[in-house]
């Protein structure tokens, strides 16, 4: 009996690539760039399932073609914001994510982004790195303290939540936004409480943490009122995705020196 035929478009960590070429009759895209719209044209009328990443778009002008063979569209991620749900469902393709595989890891890189930038170190390592270290000097690099201020999570799903454990841990206090409920034990865990809107999450934030899906309900959710409720020391982080923040507003307010 045949293999079902599954075409990967991006390079995948070995063992995972030796696993899917031992289930299915797989072909990898070996390249760092996304598929271009030929390739995955081809993919789909030659394969029966596509794994596609974050930056390959799945539109309905590709979902509808003729000829197509695939079925399914299986995400690598959780976001299935580049992919046309509508179309996916009235062609007839399942799409599937992967909604925990990368929940620590985001979280991880939430805390690293804030230590990086709090206590300065992204600076400290390129000022070294150029030969520009002359010693250590009481005031030089200070930086700011995780512990005693306040991360504000706007969502607050899996990764939002593993941010807040972490950053709970180091002493930081946490509010959050959520446009969904959250169970009270879930607050609980982490002493956190909800801020009635999200200026006035912005407003009363050290740090504020993006943990948002893209698409068209959270495109430039972070906009100039936004940056302008924040406090001018606060920090920015964002782990989602970009389009959630209006980069020529942030470029301004960096620029006009109203945000860190």
């Amino acid at each position: 009996m045949s293999r079902p035929r599954l075409f990967v478009t991006r390079r995948l960590p070995e063992a995972v690539g030796a696993r899917l070429a031992e289930r299915y009759e797989a072909t990898f895209q070996l390249g760092e760039d996304a598929a271009d719209p030929p390739a995955l044209a081809a993919a789909m009328a030659d394969h029966d399932a596509i794994l596609p990443t974050i930056t390959d778009r799945i539109d309905a002008a590709l979902l509808e073609a003729s000829p197509r063979r695939a079925r399914i569209v299986a995400n690598f991620g959780a976001g299935v914001d580049h992919v046309d749900l509508t179309a996916a469902r009235d062609a007839g393709i399942v799409v599937t994510n992967t909604p925990g595989a990368l929940t620590e890891a985001t979280a991880e890189l939430a805390l690293t982004l804030m230590l990086m930038t709090l206590r300065r170190a992204g600076e400290g390592e390129r000022e070294l790195r150029a030969g520009r270290w002359t010693g250590w000097r009481p005031t030089h690099l200070m930086g700011a303290t995780l512990g005693g201020r306040t991360l504000g999570l706007v969502g607050f799903g899996r990764i939002a939540q593993a941010t807040a454990r972490r950053a709970r841990a180091m002493g930081m206090h946490i509010r959050y936004h959520s446009r969904s409920p959250v169970a009270p034990e879930v607050e609980r865990e982490v002493a956190a409480t909800r801020a009635p809107s999200l200026a006035a999450l912005a407003a009363s934030s050290d740090v504020l943490s993006l943990h948002v899906p893209g698409g068209a309900a959270t495109h430039h959710l972070v906009d100039a009122a936004l940056l302008a409720a924040m406090p001018v020391h606060a920090i920015l982080i964002n782990t989602a995705r970009g389009s959630v923040v209006d980069e020529a507003a942030l470029a301004a307010a960096l620029a006009e020196g109203r945000t860190a």
